[in-house]
């Protein structure tokens, strides 16, 4: 054996293995892996990795990928259509008329805010013209005036600029005009300039410009005033300044300039403030600071409008943890702590859990024109979903429907009973049995027993005794006894340590170390940490073993049976059990169908309310059978493909026994950093 690489017989293979997806493609693939999901949807050498990503990313999330997973899609069109499959969007329209990409997102966009796109969306246009007329519907514009493909996306963004300032657009909305003299002739009317007299189609973009800046110079910008009272001193006076309209109609500077006999009163501000139909947020005090302190060659701010308040979105405020770690923190070993995570929150009946908070309508604002900035209103989330709790009459309070656990995943609420010991779990205590979960505080020593529907969770040690789960059980110290402890899960078991336990589980397990076990289980078994070690007994798991070290140097025999075990054998044949009574209840339904067609009732209503009725059943049948076949097919899968059935991270000792799909192979001297998985029906070690 070469430690450094891999079996020399098998280094061709394995550096031929999958050569033809490129490096990122077997990145997405083995993300997949590792993530537990089903990755031969998308292990196809004709999707780059960035495709992969989003198949990957719709797999986790349990949507059906299948809708988007075709190479002739690019990775951009993937992701709208699952992000629309997450909001119940139906892109499939938009894709049969050639949307794809960024147009597709702003389709999507439009939908999920319930605007009426489809009423102006023609085939020919592209992402930043749909962008515009999404945007002017946001607004509440009337975006007839440019939802037309005859105009650019650049032309469009002139009229909805226009429209947003309520002026007059049909000056500027000849589709002849470019984008530039569109952008001058709102210019001129935003500055309240008689437009008429340059929005020709003669004149180009730079020739509306200049006749737009003489005419905002001649009317707006500069006021000279002569006295015809007093001759001498009028020729000699001179009243000179200007008054910039900026940020959109929302603020107005005063510049006075710098010139001999400059003799500008407030007067003449507040006039020139009229002619221009500023007359709203006017700064007096700015005016007379401006004017009295002559604050020359200065832009100053003289006026400002009330900007738009846009609307709080609906929140939930939670009266319950949602931030325990559920996860538990890793030690310096790199092993997990698990006698200090907090697995739950304890609720009492009738308890305050959430209030939701409605969205609120926003304030509108205005600009120094007095026209009205419209807000946009707050969204509403929808009610949350779950089980164990109840709404109260004001319908924003979630309150707690029983005393017991509390759980918030994926957006809902799941309160379930749960029973408190708080002593020690022994024969003396007699058998516990719970339709919920049990939180143990103390230990469980011999003799003990119990039965919950939910999870257990052991505060301390399991010395001996049985503990049976219909969802996880959790030993935060760890569980040591004479092979007469005997744990059961239908989720994960975890726990500090494991020595000389029993225990079967349909979920993974998790420890620091494991010793002297007999560990059952479909799915993996994970050893963690620097001085993590999984040492003798017999460890049985259908999805793989990932662990520190190995056996130990006294070479104690360790048996590693992963894959296609018996284990797997029993679930396999369970699965074709159940397959073979939904089929005989599929017969008995569609005998049922035959007979009551034969003899329906006489009444139509009932006899349409039982076929009704019997053909729900068979489809449900149908569907049972369905999800049947796809997780059997998945459990084949997921131990045929590549599986890397055994990774050892530190040290793996001599006495150890690989069985890989019933392929035994025992080591004969120390290796580090290795994979046992199946190359040509033969065990191999690669290197991590």
């Amino acid at each position: 054996m070469d430690i450094d690489g891999i079996l020399p017989q098998d280094a061709d293979y394995i550096m031929a293995e999958n050569s033809e997806f490129m490096t990122e493609q077997r990145q997405e693939i083995l993300l997949g892996k590792e993530e537990g999901l089903d990755v031969e949807l998308y292990s196809n050498p004709e999707l780059n990795w960035l495709q992969m990503e989003q198949i990957r990313m719709g797999i986790k999330d349990k949507v059906d990928v299948s809708s988007y997973a075709d190479p002739s899609y690019s990775y951009e069109t993937m992701k709208q259509i699952r992000l629309s499959i997450y909001s119940s969007c139906d892109l499939t329209p938009y894709l049969d008329r050639g949307f794809v990409d960024d147009e597709l997102e702003q389709i999507r966009l439009a939908l999920e805010d319930n605007l009426p796109i489809d009423v102006w969306l023609t085939d020919d246009m592209y992402m930043q013209q749909i962008y515009e007329i999404r945007i002017g519907l946001c607004e509440s514009l009337d975006v007839s005036a440019y939802a037309d493909s005859k105009y650019n996306w650049m032309q469009m963004q002139e009229i909805r600029l226009g429209l947003e300032k309520k002026l007059k657009v049909s000056h500027y909305t000849n589709n002849l005009f470019s984008h530039w003299q569109m952008k001058e002739i709102r210019l001129g009317l935003e500055a309240g300039l008689d437009v008429t007299l340059y929005a020709k189609l003669i004149y180009s973009g730079t020739d509306m410009k200049e006749k737009r800046e003489s005419l905002l110079k001649d009317k707006t910008n500069v006021y000279m005033a002569s006295d015809k009272l007093r001759n001498d001193v009028a020729s000699m006076t001179k009243k000179e300044f200007s008054i910039f309209v900026e940020d959109n109609g929302n603020k107005v500077f005063g510049f006075i300039q710098l010139i001999a006999g400059n003799m500008v009163t407030e007067d003449d501000i507040y006039d020139a403030l009229k002619k221009r139909g500023i007359v709203v947020g006017i700064k007096r005090d700015a005016i007379s600071f401006m004017v009295q302190k002559r604050r020359m060659n200065e832009k100053i701010l003289i006026a400002e409008g009330t900007p738009a308040e846009d609307g709080k979105n609906g929140w939930y405020e939670f009266f319950v943890r949602l931030d325990l770690p559920r996860i538990p923190a890793p030690l310096p070993d790199g092993g997990v702590d698990y006698a200090n995570i907090e697995a739950f929150e304890m609720v009492e009946e009738g308890e305050r859990l959430a209030v939701y908070h409605p969205a609120q309508k926003g304030i509108d604002g205005q600009n120094v024109f007095g026209e009205v900035l419209h807000a946009n209103a707050g969204v509403d989330k929808k009610p949350l979903k779950g089980k164990g709790f109840i709404i109260a009459p004001d319908g924003v309070t979630y309150l707690a429907k029983l005393n017991g656990k509390f759980e918030y995943q994926n957006g809902q609420i799941i309160v379930s009973n749960m029973l408190v010991v708080n002593e020690d779990v022994t024969a003396v205590t007699g058998k516990l049995e719970v339709d919920g979960s049990v939180y143990v505080i103390g230990s469980v020593y011999s003799g003990g027993y119990i039965w919950a529907k939910g999870d257990i969770v052991i505060e301390h040690n399991v010395e001996a005794g049985r503990l049976i789960a219909g969802g996880n059980i959790m030993i935060k110290k760890g569980s040591c006894s004479k092979n007469d402890c005997f744990i059961e899960a239908k989720g994960e078991v975890s726990g500090s340590f494991f020595e000389a336990a029993n225990i079967e589980a349909d979920g993974n397990i998790k420890a620091n170390y494991i010793m002297n076990s007999n560990i059952n289980t479909m799915g993996k078994v994970i050893v963690s940490g620097s001085k993590g070690m999984l040492l003798g007994g017999k460890v049985c798991a259908v999805r793989g073993i990932d662990t520190f070290n190995l056996g130990n140097r006294s070479n104690i025999k360790t048996f590693l049976e992963v894959g296609q075990n018996a284990l797997y054998d029993r679930r396999q044949e369970l699965f074709a059990q159940n397959r073979q009574r939904i089929l005989d209840e599929l017969l008995i339904l569609e005998e049922q169908w035959h007979n009551i067609l034969q003899d329906l009732p006489e009444n139509e209503e009932q006899a349409e309310q039982l076929i009704k009725k019997l053909n729900a059943a068979i489809v449900t049948k149908d569907h049972e059978l369905a999800d049947l076949d796809a997780e059997a097919s998945k459990l084949a899968n997921i131990t045929e493909k590549d599986m890397k059935a055994v990774i050892v991270r530190g040290n793996a000792y001599e006495g150890s026994t690989i069985e890989i799909n019933k392929i035994k192979y025992t080591l004969a001297s120390q290796v580090s950093r290795v994979i046992f998985k199946l190359i040509h029906k033969q065990v191999a070690m690669v290197r991590l």
